[in-house]
């Protein structure tokens, strides 16, 4: 027996109407599709974490090894074709904790850490599943939206075409970043509506090439920017001064098992308040992505479920515990895994093959420190336009559907906040199905949430008043 026939055996491809060589180009297809994250994860979290002078090659390095450690569950375990690595929004998020609670980022990489563990314990119990069915329809498919417009904003802020304050970049005509990422957007954009494969990474790449001809035409970034409440760290073209190939970047150990440091610095009711909003956030990320992954599929049962679901959230959980042991933020399920979907994937083969090509881009770690810093903010505008699909399928003639989604939608984006936006949704749930006179729609479960999300409001704003 051949390695086809062995693949073709171990993963039942045939019995789920596909075949290997489908199952490799759907894991090409999706790797394509989300490769992008080893470059834009560094660049999030760099804004966060300080490891020494290769912070930001050794924070791709643990992407790529933490992303590979959550899609070997999901390939050999939970045998479904999706795609795992550090979650955008999520690790905005961890750099917000960093930056603005002030907490370590040793003592984030804790959060992250004791959040895997406990969804390990409690997918292993089947809870989390249970709890994932608990949550009201409008606000799982109005989650994805709030974070796309959030991501949106942290994308095109960075690029300098907005400002700190949400306003429109006062000098953008004379602003090369910011009219390099404009065009750098278009681009993108062209390239998916094209039906590119890798259309987001050839877009930073194209991006990064025009800042490089730019800069040798003789063009230099707009100096200063504080004034106008513009990003003053964009760089041009970084050149490759920076590039080595040596141990130095390979070597994580200034971020591996940094948690246990972050341990020993916690402030007891803070450190609540993040694992918390973690694990918040993470339990409706993974719930909607899964159930849309699901769908594409058709994977899903009569109600719309994909049946043991604990698995895929199996994996999900270890990837975070490994990500938060080696230094990144919390790993979660990519919806950019439909794109392979529909190439045909139906296994756990095809998130085998995305692992294998995740582990082949190591040795080229070292080169993403000569791409300009704004560039890989291109990704976030498209994946926040990618992340609206959703909000077609809320029912907006329904209140009961139409309030909770819509509060969840716009407070993310207004304030800088994913877990306020799911706060909101959850809260006004119950209250609007009972004013509606529609309280048989209502469950024990939601009220308990609803009181939960006025306990995490009631803490959080305490902590900041005291």
């Amino acid at each position: 027996m051949g390695l086809t026939d062995t693949l073709a055996a171990r993963f039942d491809v045939a019995e789920r109407g596909s075949d290997v060589g489908t199952e490799f180009l759907a894991g090409l297809t999706t790797f394509l599709t989300m490769s992008y994250i080893i470059v834009v994860n560094p660049v999030i979290l760099s804004n966060a974490i300080d490891a020494g002078e290769n912070t930001f090659q050794l924070l791709a390095v643990v992407t790529i090894l933490a992303s590979v450690a959550g899609m070997l569950v999901m390939g050999l375990y939970a045998d479904l074709p999706f795609g795992l690595a550090p979650g955008m929004g999520l690790n905005a998020f961890f750099v917000v904790v960093v930056t603005q609670l002030e907490v370590p980022w040793e003592t984030a990489l804790a959060a992250v850490f004791l959040e895997g563990v406990l969804f390990i314990a409690l997918t292993a119990v089947g809870a989390r599943e249970y709890v994932i069915k608990l949550f009201p329809e409008p606000v799982k498919l109005s989650v994805a939206a709030g974070i796309g417009l959030f991501l949106a904003l942290l994308g095109l802020e960075q690029m300098r075409i907005i400002t700190g304050s949400v306003s429109l970049n006062p000098v953008i005509a004379l602003d090369p970043i910011a009219i390099l990422a404009a065009v750098g957007i278009l681009l993108t954009f062209a390239l998916w509506a094209r039906g590119v494969r890798g259309a987001i990474v050839g877009g930073i790449v194209i991006t990064s090439g025009l800042a490089y001809l730019a800069s040798a035409l003789g063009v230099t970034p707009r100096p200063g920017g504080a004034d106008q409440g513009l990003v003053e760290t964009a760089t041009l073209a970084p050149g490759i001064t920076g590039i080595t190939y040596d141990l130095a970047a390979y070597d994580i150990s200034p971020l591996a098992f940094a948690f246990v440091r972050g341990f020993q610095n916690v402030e007891a009711l803070t450190f609540a308040l993040v694992v918390f909003t973690f694990f918040f956030v993470d339990f409706f990320d993974t719930a909607g992505t899964l159930t849309g992954l699901g769908q594409a599929a058709g994977m899903t049962d009569e109600s719309g479920d994909l049946p043991d679901i604990d698995k895929p959230l199996m994996a999900d959980a270890v990837g975070t515990t490994v990500g938060g042991m080696l230094g990144t933020s919390t790993v979660t399920t990519y919806i950019e895994s439909s794109a392979g979907i529909g190439e045909g994937g139906r296994t756990g083969l095809t998130a085998l093959v995305v692992a294998a090509l995740f582990l082949l881009t190591l040795p080229f770690v070292p080169l993403l420190s000569a791409i300009p810093s704004f560039a890989p903010y291109v990704a976030l505008v498209v994946v926040a336009v990618m992340m609206l699909r959703n909000v077609t399928e809320i029912d907006w003639d329904d209140l009961v559907h139409a309030i909770p989604a819509g509060l969840t939608i716009i407070i993310m984006p207004l304030t800088s906040s994913i877990a306020y936006g799911i706060a909101a949704g959850l809260l006004s749930y119950p209250v609007v199905a009972v004013a509606a006179g529609r309280s048989d729609e209502t469950r024990l479960g939601h009220w308990l949430m609803a009181l939960a999300c006025i306990g995490y409001f009631a803490v959080r704003f305490g902590a900041l008043v005291n």
